[in-house]
């Protein structure tokens, strides 16, 4: 199915159904998808396995005089985001600049459009670095993806590309303190001949345990929304969606349902 890569640094503003009013700042290069994992159901379509030649990402300095204009030419079109969101075509950690990125993002949030949030959406495999840690501390939407809470369902959907431990990177989250948000999309139907659904009783019952272990702010769940790489895949009906949060509204957590 057709899928998009974000084609600038800087990107949009977009009407997120999640965070509102957000510009977007994309990390990864403008031509190609870097990522730790291959989700098969990611918009940008799939992570190339060999390279002919080694991927470029944007240089600090870039990024800062990029998103430094975008804000600058919003605000004399009296535009302001609700939300500065590094997202891309991958994940943003993988940057290996990418705390200085953020120190550089808080200056000018703080200075251009100071009641702006800003938002990293992560899939939680690089959290064993310090540094990317210590940047997601600074930020008010630490948003990091957890599709289910068994390995195998995990390795079905999101397709790690390197090492991958689920028991980890769940005391990993568990380390934020609550300072974190949990993202999960839950979808249905088959690839490669494999049945795919993490909506049921067995992997909500699981799922939810570890959202009470890990303790976040809030857990955002959602479903397809656009184009996936891979066919044969379903959205979760809204109403489905609702009643899977009310089991989490249920244990005292506060949940966003994007349909």
């Amino acid at each position: 199915m057709s899928t998009f890569l974000f084609d600038q640094i800087i990107f949009g503003p977009v009407n997120s159904r999640r965070l509102g009013v957000s510009l977007g700042v994309n990390l990864l290069p403008t031509e190609s998808k870097v990522c730790s994992f291959d989700c098969i159901y990611c918009e940008c379509g799939w992570t190339p396995r060999q390279r002919t030649q080694k991927a470029v990402l944007p240089a600090r300095e870039l990024v800062k005089q990029k998103m430094e204009e975008k804000l600058r030419d919003m605000i004399l079109n009296n535009e302001y985001p609700d939300v500065i969101t590094f997202a891309g075509n991958g994940e943003p950690t993988l940057h290996p600049e990418f705390e200085g990125i953020i120190d550089d993002t808080i200056e000018l949030r703080n200075q251009l459009t100071p009641k702006a949030r800003i938002a990293v959406l992560s899939n939680a495999t690089m959290l064993h670095k310090p540094g990317v840690v210590r940047a997601l501390l600074k930020v008010e939407d630490n948003i990091q993806k957890l599709d289910s809470a068994f390995e195998e369902t995990i390795r079905k959907i999101d397709c790690p590309t390197s090492k991958f431990v689920l028991k980890e990177v769940v005391e990993n989250l568990k380390s934020f303190n609550s300072k974190v948000i949990i993202q999960t999309l839950f979808l249905k139907g088959k690839h490669k001949h494999e049945i795919i659904d993490n909506t049921t009783e067995s992997e909500i019952t699981g799922w939810i345990k570890l959202i009470a272990e890990i303790k976040p702010s809030q857990v955002m769940i959602y479903t397809i929304e656009r184009d996936t790489p891979a066919a044969g895949l379903e959205k979760v009906n809204l109403a489905d969606l609702e009643v899977i949060a009310e089991r989490v509204r249920a244990i005292g957590f506060e949940v966003q349902v994007s349909g």
